[in-house]
């Protein structure tokens, strides 16, 4: 039997395209998850290996769907093979327990390891070189609320208005405003914000 696996990296991916590819190419038991290429925990994989049995064949759309680096891609298709399941790559063929099988998943998941890494390294550089050159450069996530509408809503707060109403009338969640009102330390320059003109 075939078995299909779709993986997306990212809650804002969509699992659409795999599942299409892996139906029309005749997959009717097809597994989903979404969880990162970083995560240790793929339960939905796991619950998939457990499911295959000899003479089964394990289909994804992609290499890298199949496993996230190339030690983990090695274990599982050891794992497999030593079961008697092979390995259906659909952009690169069926590679199964012979050893031209096991010669092409060894190069095909270095490869995909090395240009894992290199994009790793290229978004390091990018920001040690923002870092550098760019005075305003701030890692993470950009914050959904600027400073002075952090410290509009405290200046409401100080004046006797709880912080459930100063979150209804700004929007801004009661933990994102202590949370900025904690990292502006707001509290030990209220008076000098109350008085300064926003």
């Amino acid at each position: 039997m075939k078995y299909g696996y779709a993986r997306v990296s990212t809650e804002g991916q969509h699992l659409e395209t795999q599942i299409e590819a892996l139906k029309q190419s005749g997959i009717e038991k097809i597994y989903t998850e979404k969880y990162t290429g970083t995560t240790t925990n793929r339960p939905v994989f796991d619950k998939l290996l457990k499911d295959l049995r000899a003479k089964d064949v394990l289909v994804v759309t992609k290499l890298d769907r199949f496993a996230r680096n190339t030690h983990e891609a090695l274990e599982v298709m050891q794992t497999l093979f030593d079961r008697h399941v092979a390995i259906h790559i659909l952009n690169l063929g069926l590679i199964d327990e012979s050893p031209t099988g096991k010669l092409i998943f060894t190069i095909f998941s270095a490869f995909a390891q090395f240009e894992r890494d290199l994009i790793v390294t290229r978004t390091q550089e990018g920001k040690a070189y923002a870092r550098m050159h760019n005075p305003n450069f701030k890692e993470g996530r950009r914050e959904q609320y600027t400073d002075t509408e952090i410290i509009n809503a405290y200046n409401m707060h100080c004046q006797d208005i709880t912080y459930k109403r100063v979150s209804a009338q700004t929007g801004i969640s009661i933990s994102t405003l202590k949370r900025r009102i904690k990292k502006l330390d707001l509290k030990n320059n209220s008076r000098v914000i109350q008085n300064k003109k926003l």
